[in-house]
């Protein structure tokens, strides 16, 4: 074991302390969760980002020498790819994603190009009560909860697909309830490591924030997510006291993320106060409707995203399908207003202090 200077730590390691000084073993651990240091092998035009523990995001250049988190993702629109069977050092694998996960790409994206490829240098290590041992999320990780017995109401705003303005909504209903009063955490509940999204809620003024992350994995690719997102539920409720808590499921309501599985989770149901869905067109919308009434056994309360960005979408989803459509980017207000009317009055601390 030897000790080396990385150029930066990825943000889905932060959680683990680990800093640019690293101890490092040639003894790699295959499994998600397991940081591995890894040298850039070349230098890319487009999707050659990753974001890192301060948050900042950094070009990743060719010699390059850094921490990132093995894993797998399953993305619609982007990389898919695997935790490798096997990794010794001098093995190539990927950055299949922004967050700093390292596997081996199996499916690229016509617009981003083939996975950058980076050499494995190895593990990186920690010392814990004398010994050194595998520096890994699970170490690190908020503990699962099998039953939920009691939850601030949950806002469950979900997706027809990635990149569809889930974020941008969660952020300005975050916002618009705090300013009616209520105290807001949020969560995201599936998706890839990436801490951007959580990060600008924050800014938003979510008063507290939690990923899948935060429960050991890096990416709710074909697991099985509710034990994780209870845990998430009770963490934010013991450690912030919210009044609401935002729940962004990222990826889209169907696929390999496990989304379909928390809408079907009838103890997480039960505190959920109103469904969002974003979409960008009409289909997507009424497959929406559709599932969510015949599978989920839930109404939408609101409809957003870019079919919402002019007149013809919002007229045709509000006549035809019967939900209300608000556009989150035009109108945030009546956004705020209309959730906020389906969730009970804000508790005044002050008088209960």
């Amino acid at each position: 074991m030897n000790t080396i200077q990385v150029e930066y730590v990825c943000s889905t390691a932060a959680k683990t302390g680990l800093v640019r000084e690293v101890s490092v073993s040639d003894y790699v651990v295959p499994q998600e969760g397991y940081c591995v240091v890894v040298e850039a092998l070349e230098s890319k035009a487009i999707y050659n980002q990753i974001e890192c523990s301060d948050g900042e995001f950094r070009t990743i250049a060719k010699g390059d020498v850094f921490i990132g988190v093995l894993g797998e993702r399953k993305a619609l629109k982007g990389y898919s790819g695997q935790v490798p069977r096997a990794a010794l050092p001098g093995d190539t694998l990927h950055v299949l994603n922004l967050g700093g996960i390292i596997g081996t790409c199996t499916s690229d994206h016509p617009e981003l190009g083939p996975a950058l490829q980076v050499k494995v240098v190895g593990a990186a290590m920690v010392e814990s009560e004398g010994m050194w041992v595998h520096a890994r999320l699970q170490d690190h990780a908020i503990p699962l909860v099998e039953t939920l017995t009691s939850s601030a109401p949950l806002i469950f705003v979900g997706g027809t697909a990635m990149d569809t303005g889930k974020t941008w909504a969660a952020c300005e209903l975050v916002q618009r309830l705090t300013r009616a009063g209520y105290r807001v955490a949020a969560a995201k509940a599936t998706g890839a490591s990436l801490m951007r999204d959580v990060r600008l809620i924050e800014r938003h003024g979510a008063v507290a924030t939690a990923t899948f992350t935060d429960t050991g994995i890096v990416c709710s690719a074909s697991k099985t997510m509710a034990q994780n997102v209870k845990g998430i539920i009770k963490h934010l409720c013991d450690t912030a006291d919210p009044d609401v808590i935002v729940i962004e499921l990222g990826d889209g309501i169907i696929g390999y993320y496990g989304v379909d599985e928390l809408l079907q989770d009838k103890e997480l149901q039960s505190f959920c106060a109103a469904h969002i869905v974003t979409g960008v067109d009409l289909a997507g919308v009424w497959a929406a409707q559709t599932l969510y009434k015949d599978r989920f056994h839930a109404q939408i309360a609101l409809v957003t995203g870019p079919v919402t960005d002019n007149g013809v979408g919002c007229q045709y989803i509000r006549q035809v399908m019967g939900i209300p459509a608000i556009n989150a980017r035009k109108d945030p207000g009546e956004m705020g207003k209309l959730i906020a009317n389906l969730l009970p009055e804000p508790r005044n601390r002050e008088v209960e202090a």
